[in-house]
């Protein structure tokens, strides 16, 4: 096993082998992470990528079990093996400005990336708005390989999060805590579409809505905390 080679880079990783294992506990214990099946990973700086290993019950998830590599894959440090879809997670870094990416098998986004001829998630509340929209369907293809990850990053353009044909969801974010939001807020958004659906044809924002609630958001500075005018 091999280590980072200062203090600040060893630092920065045992930190973010830290941060990725609670993440992979929260997803566990909302309900979208399941056994095995899922994985979590952050930059840790210097070029450094903290990713959890191969076949780790995610809901037991601790610093030992995550690893970390270079930007091409290569082993710095952890005693597992990395995850087998270590290659979407590098490809998604190398393509994007992401700072942490979350995949999981969440039921309803799976669900919803299992409909044939569903290409999209389309935008029924605006809260999807803060993913970037309508929510692709990356076209299927076998789980650990480079046509996967090409396909994802793909998808994922002026995204925050991306569904896999007959597979699951990926979201990534600013850094793990907005990753794992932007996870929660897909798994979401996916329950509502498939409960409205067993309602009648869901009723989907317009483009003029969509910019309507947009600026709206901005003019009330919509989710942030303001003091109250005294």
């Amino acid at each position: 096993m091999t280590t980072t080679g200062s203090p600040r880079a060893g630092e920065q990783s045992s930190r973010g082998r830290e941060e990725v294992a609670a993440t992979a506990r929260r997803l566990a214990a909302e309900g979208v992470l399941i056994g095995t099946a899922g994985n979590v990973s952050a930059r840790v700086g210097d070029g450094l990528v903290a990713v959890t290993g191969t076949g780790v019950v995610l809901a037991d998830c601790r610093a030992d079990d995550v690893t970390v590599v270079d930007a091409t894959g290569e082993h710095v440090d952890g005693r597992l093996a990395p995850t087998s879809e270590l290659g979407l997670h590098l490809g998604i870094y190398a393509r994007t400005q992401a700072q942490a990416v979350v995949h999981t098998h969440a039921p309803f986004s799976t669900a919803v990336a299992c409909v044939a001829g569903m290409d999209a998630l389309p935008v029924l509340h605006y809260q999807q708005l803060l993913l970037g929209g309508e929510i692709r369907v990356a076209p299927y293809a076998t789980f650990g390989t480079p046509e996967l990850a090409d396909l994802v990053v793909d998808a994922l353009r002026d995204r925050q999060a991306v569904l896999m044909a007959n597979h699951g969801s990926v979201a990534v974010g600013s850094s793990l805590d907005k990753a794992l939001d932007n996870a929660l807020l897909l798994e979401w958004l996916a329950a509502l579409h498939v409960r409205a659906s067993g309602m009648g044809t869901p009723r989907a924002l317009t483009g003029a809505q969509q910019h309507d609630a947009v600026v709206q958001a901005i003019t009330l500075q919509y989710g942030t905390t303001k003091e109250h005018p005294q």
